[in-house]
């Protein structure tokens, strides 16, 4: 589990690999990550759009935008959370995964609440030690 807090909004994520969705003789990779929002402020809160960095096990990047998640803005007041699941691809056997969520308060402020960094690992991975 991986988690981030930025203006008392904390956002964790659990990343799984998905081997029924993936093959790796025609390199695809399927991993679902379960996020979820708390609203630790003293404020309500609205996620209004998201902004996802995407590199797979080569480098390669892919940024991903658009407003809300799994097609909801979600509003949460002061100790409320919110918890979606969604999934991502590689052709790559590993990857990582990072970005951040527009909030906006209840006085109009916006910030970004980050997304914490975290690992997209499947058993393809070589692993090597130094």
């Amino acid at each position: 589990m991986y988690s981030a807090v930025t203006q008392d909004i904390q956002i964790t994520v659990l990343p799984e690999f998905i081997p029924e969705r993936s093959n790796a003789d025609q390199a695809m990779f399927f991993w679902a990550y379960t996020v979820e929002i708390a609203n630790q402020s003293e404020k309500t809160v609205q996620l209004t759009a998201r902004h996802w960095k995407i590199t797979d096990g080569n480098g390669r990047l892919e940024e991903v935008q658009g407003p809300g998640v799994v097609g909801e803005q979600p509003i949460l007041k002061p100790g409320e959370t919110f918890r979606y699941t969604s999934g991502s691809n590689l052709t790559t056997p590993s990857g990582i995964m990072t970005g951040a969520y527009r909030m906006v308060d209840e006085n109009g402020e916006e910030f970004d609440a980050q997304i914490p960094v975290f690992s997209l690992d499947s058993p393809f991975v070589r692993r090597v030690l130094n």
